[in-house]
């Protein structure tokens, strides 16, 4: 790799004299900035800011952890917060954790050594011991679509439990009684979440059911299989509540054969959770809670940002609360 000693020889001037060609332009004069960018550009030299910054103590970049990359909900924070960074000259390194401990304490490591400016994750689950040594590190945290009320992190959240609440109120409204939970991991908090506020729902129906039925992943495949037990069911339930939009449209994929004998929701409503973009385009738009991701994504780098500012002060937590997104998968196109 050319070197900045590279440069400053075939320029014919100091280490330093680069060096305040790339970082202080104003100590130079414009003939000696025009001779040393022209030998930046005949050999290629690529400045180390990684090494720069190390140097400096500070880093521009910002790690993202998230459960899924492959999901779209998790795509949007990720695109809310690298907007967000963007404003402030800074960068987001994204890891996907695949909800597997080992692949996220992984990428903890690997942004401890790279001395991020902070850290935003959206943990696998309730161990943050690994959490605590960053901040402990001078690395601070901030819990994306989670909160650990005790825990000496801010955080940015949505309220599940209100948003389950809201899922099986409506189908509830509805006429529908016999209630089924598409359950991914129970070990994912907001997957517990989302099953309490539908449990809390059906309660102040005496008259109605709710059984959970549990998928592998929070994924179309396994959505498609809860889907495929259903259909298959003699006595099935009334509706679907799916914890999120993946595992819905994975359910829809197998109850909207055209020889499945279900319609939807004629036979059986159905509701998703995240309201990620293609919800609204399945072959019957899919009922949904919308959370606003870009957003959680955004306020996250604010709250880093808060934090560098006055460690300790200031708002620690920000719950934004979910929002009905009503489609023909719970209406049907008349009623719509």
């Amino acid at each position: 790799m050319v070197s900045v000693k590279d440069v400053a020889a075939a320029a014919d001037v100091s280490v330093g004299t680069v060096s305040n060609v790339l970082n202080h332009p104003d100590k130079v004069s414009a003939a000696t900035i025009e001779r040393v960018q022209q030998v930046i550009e005949d050999l290629g030299f690529v400045r180390n800011d990684a090494a720069r910054q190390l140097r400096a103590g500070r880093s521009r970049s910002i790690g993202l952890v998230v459960l899924d990359v492959g999901n779209p909900f998790f795509a949007e924070v990720a695109r809310g917060a690298e907007e967000r960074a963007a404003e402030e000259g800074l960068v987001v390194l994204l890891g996907g954790a695949d909800q597997k401990p080992d692949r996220e304490s992984a990428y903890l490591d690997l942004f401890r050594q790279q001395r991020v400016l902070g850290v935003l994750i959206t943990p696998v689950s309730e161990d943050v011991a690994a959490l605590r040594r960053l901040n402990e590190a001078g690395i601070p945290v901030v819990l994306v679509d989670r909160e650990m009320p005790g825990e000496a992190f801010r955080a940015v959240s949505v309220d599940d439990v209100e948003g389950g609440h809201l899922a099986v109120s409506h189908l509830l409204a509805l006429g529908r009684r016999r209630i089924a939970v598409v359950a991914g991991p129970a070990s994912v908090p907001q997957v517990a979440d989302r099953l309490e506020g539908a449990r809390r729902a059906v309660a102040a129906s005496p008259d109605a059911v709710l059984e959970v039925i549990e998928a592998e992943a929070l994924t179309v495949l396994a959505g498609r299989e809860a889907g495929e037990r259903i259909r298959e069911r003699a006595e099935r339930p009334d509706a679907v509540f799916a914890v999120n939009d993946l595992l819905a449209v994975g359910v829809l994929q197998a109850l909207a054969l055209a020889d499945s004998g279900v319609r939807v929701p004629e036979d059986i409503a159905l509701i998703g959770y995240d309201d990620i973009d293609f919800a609204a385009s399945t072959v019957v738009p899919l009922t949904s809670i919308r959370q606003p991701a870009r957003a959680l994504g955004s306020t996250a780098v604010d709250l880093l940002l808060a934090e560098h500012a006055a460690p300790g002060a200031g708002e620690r937590a920000i719950r934004y609360r979910p929002e009905l997104v009503v489609r023909e998968s719970t209406i049907g196109r008349a009623a719509g």
